[in-house]
């Protein structure tokens, strides 16, 4: 368990991804991998969606290019079909994807 609390404490900003990779993470699921920091890791959902998109982008170096929606920045983003952002964090196995926008389009 990462130790999440010390991280809060202690200002830590902390990314969450889905860490996919053939050998040890066969995870793909970005709403899966919402659902395991907010459930198995206690993280709240603003905590949780920061994680995959500001502090992602802020964890690779790409804070100034990526990861909020800002003037002069790469505009990739989902449009979910939701009443609200915990949809997201505490639902398995729904993808309410309405659209997606992939470098501005």
């Amino acid at each position: 368990m990462p130790p999440v609390a010390l991280f809060r404490k202690h200002g830590v900003p902390i990314a969450v991804a889905t860490d996919c990779n053939p050998g040890t993470s066969p995870l793909t699921s970005i709403l899966v991998t919402m659902n395991m920091a907010a459930t198995l890791f206690r993280m709240t959902v603003e905590e949780t969606i920061a994680g995959v998109t500001r502090e992602a982008a802020r964890a690779l170096g790409r804070l100034d290019e990526v990861g909020t929606l800002e003037t002069g920045k790469s505009c990739d983003l989902a449009i979910w079909d939701i009443e609200r952002p915990a949809e997201l964090v505490y639902r398995i196995g729904f993808n309410p994807l309405n659209a997606r926008i992939w470098r501005g389009q």
